[in-house]
């Protein structure tokens, strides 16, 4: 006998669930509070996640990842400017709202939150801020080969630089309450795109 048809959008309570877990994290998000937020019951919870709470957080980390990187792929397409954009890109974490500000990076969240609790998901996090730093690295070898930026840091080293910088951001957004501070610092901290 069949079971039930899936009569929802598995992306959609997917993201769901995301919200909790980047609002409360992984182990104070109950699975009360996930089923509520995902307007599921156990019983089909567990038909589609069959590793449970920890196959869902899983599957939440892929996609936020797919989903921002092909936001940012796509505003990258449309930029005159490459490097303006990576610029922006950064000083956007300051301008976003208090609410996204205090939730900090998911995937930065995720790596502090797993390393002593599930090594294999801090390790997966890991693996899709890597994504996102070999975009910035083709970026900037590229912007260097045409001659946009001066410096002579290899893009290897100042992809990386930028990854510990967004992160670092996203952390110091969550405390600072001087925006014009935080953007000040961004700001600093990306003279090295000259």
């Amino acid at each position: 006998m069949a079971g039930r048809p899936r009569n929802f959008d598995e992306n959609e309570i997917i993201r769901k669930a995301s919200e909790v877990f980047w609002k409360k994290g992984y182990e104070s998000s109950s699975a009360e509070e996930l089923l509520e937020a995902m307007n599921m019951g156990k019983g089909s919870f567990y038909l589609h996640f069959k590793g449970g709470k920890q196959e869902l957080y899983r599957r939440s980390l892929d996609l936020f990842s797919k989903e921002s990187l092909e936001r940012f792929q796509h505003g990258l397409e449309k930029a005159d400017d490459k490097i303006d954009f990576l610029k922006a890109f950064m000083m956007s974490i300051a301008d976003s709202p208090a609410e996204r500000r205090r939730k900090g990076c998911y995937l930065g969240n995720c790596v502090v939150q797993m390393t002593n609790l599930e090594p294999k998901l801090k390790d997966q996090a890991g693996v899709l801020l890597a994504n996102l730093e070999q975009v910035f690295f083709k970026i900037i070898q590229e912007a260097q080969k045409l001659g946009r930026l001066k410096t002579k840091v290899q893009p290897e080293i100042l992809a990386k630089y930028l990854i510990n910088l967004r992160n670092g951001i996203n952390v110091t957004a969550r405390t600072e309450k001087d925006i014009a501070q935080l953007k000040e610092m961004i700001r600093l901290s990306l003279d090295i795109l000259k």
